[in-house]
């Protein structure tokens, strides 16, 4: 777990980045950092103690410093704990206290505001991306796929596999989740109901369904083979009926939310009428005071889960977008070098089979992206967040490099 702040942290880049020999902007910085288009906003962000950057991120920034991670976290821990001694410092008077108080109040209120912000921005852009990722890539290939009679059922990773590393590595989970599109999709060219024409987005929840909910060789369901428990409600959250049918969405981030800003909004609530008094007495201003600190720490709490989530929403769409455009390309050119239909598995030929195996790897590799439980990193408790973050950076990583291999 993370011992400095958001706030220290972002003080700690702007003065870094202020004090280069040569001016540094937060465009420049962003650049270097490898941020894609508008990344100044995220600097400016990072900056203002909004959101702290993840590991690579962070990593990025340090280098632009000519400095190490570590080094910029010592830096902010220092910081975070000077931060605290100062607001440790209560003013005498009564006056004094009651506005600093309104400051406090106010900021939280912003806070929360910029966080929901951020969100709905970052989820909006995340579920665009997929939905070309999808419609362009993976139903396409579905369909293809589709008209192949006599494709064989692929191999299911192995219990000796499994067994063997003790967890579940990502490149298990990812050929489990190609097994189960395939197995959908030898389902649906017998008849099954699950096939392109049932609909695109009911489609595409057919099949993501059948490979986050079938079977491994080990009798468990596919979906705990993933160490961020990818489950249904996952792609609806992040769907929004666009994933499956029916989803809930996005709502403008506010389901994504509601773990992030449900106590410090309650706790605003009942210290807002105080808030609104030009006079209070003592006994009211320590009502309110310590209700404004419930409200500070429970966003506190919740901003490493936050940081991890706008971490994926900035990393998984890259991710999507080079399928929904190096992967379209190399999936034409593989439509047109099939046979007219009707058409069967031999009549492909080895390099047509084996780029039908590609695909299927790709289609996994997106499949495990698109289905990250975001909304589990803002309800984790803090001592478990490490090992998630750890198992959604692996997943990025490994289809990231899986995908750019194939396509």
């Amino acid at each position: 777990m993370n011992d400095f702040s958001a706030e220290a942290m972002g003080l700690v880049i702007r003065e870094h980045r202020q004090a280069q020999k040569t001016s540094m902007t937060q465009e420049e910085l962003a650049e270097r950092a490898d941020y894609g288009k508008g990344g100044a906003v995220s600097i400016s962000r990072i900056e203002r103690g909004l959101v702290s950057p993840g590991e690579h991120r962070l990593a990025a920034i340090a280098l632009a410093f000519q400095l190490t991670p570590e080094q910029l976290k010592q830096e902010a821990e220092d910081r975070t704990r000077s931060l605290a001694r100062q607001r440790g410092q209560r003013p005498v008077k009564l006056r004094d206290q009651v506005a600093e108080t309104k400051r406090r109040h106010a900021e939280i209120n912003e806070k929360a505001a910029q966080r929901s912000k951020i969100t709905q921005e970052h989820g909006e852009a995340f579920n665009h991306v997929h939905d070309v990722a999808r419609d362009e890539f993976f139903l396409r290939f579905v369909e293809l796929a589709e008209s192949i009679s006599g494709a064989p059922e692929p191999e299911k990773p192995s219990e000796e596999e499994i067994e063997r590393t003790g967890e579940i590595p990502t490149a298990i989970r990812i050929e489990a989740m190609s097994v189960g599109i395939a197995n959908a999709i030898r389902g649906a060219a017998a008849g099954g109901a699950a096939g392109v024409a049932a609909g695109g987005a009911a489609a595409y929840g057919a099949f993501t369904a059948a490979a986050l909910f079938g079977t491994a060789s080990t009798g468990a369901a596919i979906s705990t083979l993933s160490g961020v428990a990818a489950t249904n409600a996952t792609l609806a959250l992040l769907g929004g009926g666009t994933l499956a049918a029916g989803g809930a969405g996005m709502a403008g981030g506010t389901l994504l939310l509601t773990g992030m800003v449900a106590a410090p909004a309650a706790a605003l609530a009942a210290a807002g009428f105080y808030v609104l008094r030009q006079r209070r007495n003592k006994k009211e201003e320590e009502r309110l005071r310590t209700e404004v600190e419930a409200a500070e720490a429970a966003l506190d709490q919740s901003q490493q889960g936050f940081d991890a989530m706008i971490d994926v929403l900035d990393r998984a769409p890259a991710i999507m977008e080079y399928v929904s455009v190096h992967g379209t390309h190399a999936l034409e050119k593989w439509r047109v070098s099939l046979p007219p239909e009707p058409r069967d598995w031999e009549s492909l030929g080895h390099e047509g089979q084996e780029r039908y195996k590609e695909f299927l790897t790709v289609a996994g590799c997106l499949l495990a992206v698109s289905s990250i439980n975001v909304s589990a990193l803002l309800t984790a408790k803090p001592d478990a967040l490490p090992e998630m973050d750890k198992a959604i950076d692996e997943t990025l990583r490994y289809a990231d490099k899986t995908i750019k291999s194939l396509v």
